[in-house]
């Protein structure tokens, strides 16, 4: 709007005309009204558009902020989580435990009762924990030949009961124990040195743990083993062996061999460092002095005389008996 235009426009009543109240007719009476003067200009510059008032000035440390110790009800429980303290405020839920914390020390022996091993191209896990008592079944005997052929001991009295509530799960970590530690100990040609003696019936491995451990034995270990002793063979072991000798090669069953003590092992192989358990060395004397007793025995009882020696021989006058 121009200025022109506002000079043209007239100016707004200052007064409100009256009725009389009486019916006479009299002359009206006019109430004087004020009013603020009001400004339609739209042609205000940007300065006093932006003008504020000095009152408006706000003072930051007159404000009333609530205190750091005030205690704020927050009725949201998606929140608690955060603050377990939250929980025993509302009484809704119970106390959270904390976690507890693993020393360096701890944590290294939590990673000891596991071992990953690959057996045929294929990883395994075995729980060192199940099998600690009974790591004793396989242990290295030293060599024998030129120094590089490896002698490896596998005590079957060392086996867990069959009749144990965990038995199989043992016998699962154990055959991949068994397994893995023969390919670590075996660099080259290398004999087995089985001590079947002064070992239970419940302790002895199964048929088909047998079969499996020869299965999952490796192609290379097989070739390169050259002997396999049985030391104290049972007529259990013996009847293991007759069933498995058609599912089994030619060249393996050849390589097995029956030693029935102690003394007959010295000669076949070196035992500087082949560990025999106690439990087998009493058993190699107690069947020592059975063997030598029944010599004795045999010694003083004599020959049995035959019937046909009896029978053919001549009287003194030289008849034959009729």
């Amino acid at each position: 709007m121009s200025t022109a235009d506002r000079d043209s426009r007239p100016a707004p009543p200052t007064s409100l005309p009256l009725q009389g109240g009486g019916g006479g007719g009299g002359p009206a009476q006019r109430k004087k009204l004020s009013a603020p003067p009001i400004s339609l200009s739209l042609d205000q510059s940007e300065d006093e558009l932006g003008e504020t008032p000095d009152d408006l000035d706000i003072d930051v440390d007159d404000l009333d902020t609530p205190d750091e110790g005030d205690n704020l009800d927050y009725t949201d429980h998606e929140m608690d989580w955060d603050d377990p303290r939250a929980a025993n405020r509302s009484g809704a839920r119970e106390p959270v435990e904390p976690i507890p914390t693993c020393s360096a020390e701890e944590e290294r022996q939590e990673g000891q009762l596991w071992r990953a091993v690959v057996i045929g191209e294929q990883e395994h896990r075995i729980n060192m924990k199940s099998i600690e008592p009974y790591q004793k079944v396989i242990s290295h005997g030293g060599y024998y030949g030129n120094g590089v052929h490896a002698i490896i001991v596998f005590a079957a009295c060392f086996l867990p009961d069959s009749d144990s509530e965990d038995y199989h799960e043992v016998m699962e970590n154990l055959f991949l124990y068994v397994i893995s530690t023969l390919e670590l100990m075996v660099a080259e040609d290398y004999m087995i040195v089985y001590l079947n003696g002064a070992t239970p019936h419940r302790r002895m491995p199964g048929l088909g743990w047998l079969k499996r451990c020869y299965q999952m034995i490796d192609r290379r270990l097989r070739k390169n083993l050259k002997s396999f002793i049985i030391v104290h063979p049972s007529w259990f072991i013996r009847t293991i062996l007759a069933i498995t000798r058609p599912f089994i090669s030619t060249k393996f069953s050849n390589k097995i061999k029956y030693v029935n003590s102690l003394d007959e092992l010295r000669e076949l192989i070196p035992m500087e460092y082949v560990h025999i358990p106690e439990c087998i060395i009493r058993l190699d004397e107690e069947l020592k002095e059975a063997t030598e007793g029944s010599k004795i025995n045999s010694f003083l009882l004599g020959p049995e005389p035959s019937a046909s020696r009896t029978q053919n021989k001549p009287d003194e006058a030289g008849v034959s008996p009729s």
